[in-house]
């Protein structure tokens, strides 16, 4: 399998089957109510990478990616370079018109070149929204969409590009730049803001979470592409610098690699620990608070403990020891 399965006709072969069929068990009761304690609402799936049991909560609903999606953004950016349809070097200029505020390139003063390969890696080590709106250009949002139908993730949608995300909010607001549209939302009430379509999973880019651990066990299986794809994802996903969610809740033997989403009210991280025993789970945590706090260090911390609480649950399903952390931790 690689990127030119991927036809315009949108015939596209049958999803990959996980490779053994797992059992759902029980997930901490009371992980939902110790959420909305928080003022935040809960929706996780974790998943065995290798024999598919698994644990959620609510876990069937969709939900807001936000920055999440750039792990299929890259994962077709890596299939469409195994597969000879573009070159990982290729140069792309990021100018002024490019810039869209945040992280990375978007926060650049001067224009810079970067090869393609440097913009995924800004797009999933700092969430560059520039960076992921430029790759997105190049390899084509309906195949990002055609490839969550073709790796079985039916209720996934991918309706843009980071830039298009914002240019809906602005349009919700009526707002004619962003001045005018960081203005508008200042003065939004929060029960405003959340009638965006930014922030309606029915309406914007989203998934369910199990979709989320689906695809994550696929990349982690070198199932969801070419082998080189694969290997691609997993090792931008470890380069993430944002560890204040899934990353700090782990030990230091235990390694994570990962993926957040973060709008107005939304704090999301889909990612995959590996213990030191090589038992490989895959998680995602997606959160929506009535609150439209950017700084939640509380909920931040919520969501990495939650993923280990129910991985721990999860921990000697494939036989291996079920081992606690090595002395001196």
């Amino acid at each position: 399998m690689n990127g030119t399965d991927i036809t315009p006709t949108g015939e596209l072969p049958d999803p990959p089957e996980l490779l053994v069929p797992g059992g759902e068990i029980p997930y901490p009761p009371d992980l939902p109510h110790r959420f909305e304690l928080l003022g935040a609402r809960l929706w996780l799936h974790a998943r065995c990478v290798d024999c598919g049991r698994a644990a959620g909560h609510a876990e069937d609903e969709p939900v807001v990616l936000a920055s999440v999606v750039k792990v299929l953004l890259v994962l077709e950016f890596f299939r469409q370079a195994a597969a000879g349809q573009l070159d990982p070097a290729e140069r792309a200029v990021v100018r002024a018109a490019d810039r869209l505020g945040g992280t990375g390139t978007a926060g650049f003063h001067d224009d810079v070149e970067l090869s393609l390969r440097d913009l995924a890696l800004m797009t999933m080590s700092v969430s560059d929204n520039t960076a992921a709106d430029i790759l997105f250009r190049r390899v084509g949002r309906d195949t990002v969409q055609a490839l969550a139908r073709q790796l079985g993730l039916e209720r996934a949608q991918v309706t843009g590009a980071p830039r298009e995300v914002l240019e809906s909010m602005l349009e919700d607001l009526g707002a004619a730049d962003a001045d005018a549209f960081a203005s508008a939302f200042a003065a939004l009430p929060a029960e405003e803001v959340h009638r965006l379509r930014a922030l309606d999973p029915a309406r914007t880019t989203s998934a369910t979470p199990r979709e989320m651990t689906r695809l994550l066990s696929l990349v982690w299986n070198d199932r969801a592409g070419a082998a080189a794809a694969c290997a691609g994802v997993r090792e931008l996903m470890s380069l993430q610098v944002n560890g204040a969610r899934l990353g700090a809740a782990f030990d230091r033997f235990t390694t994570v690699a990962a993926k957040s989403g973060t709008l107005p009210g939304v704090r999301n991280e889909i990612g995959v620990v590996t213990y030191p025993d090589g038992a490989r789970y895959a998680i995602a945590v997606f959160t929506r608070t009535t609150s439209l706090s950017t700084r939640r260090p509380d909920l931040d911390t919520a969501i990495g403990g939650a993923g280990r609480e129910v991985v721990e649950g999860l921990r000697g399903c494939c036989g291996r020891a079920d081992l606690s952390s090595p002395p001196g931790d």
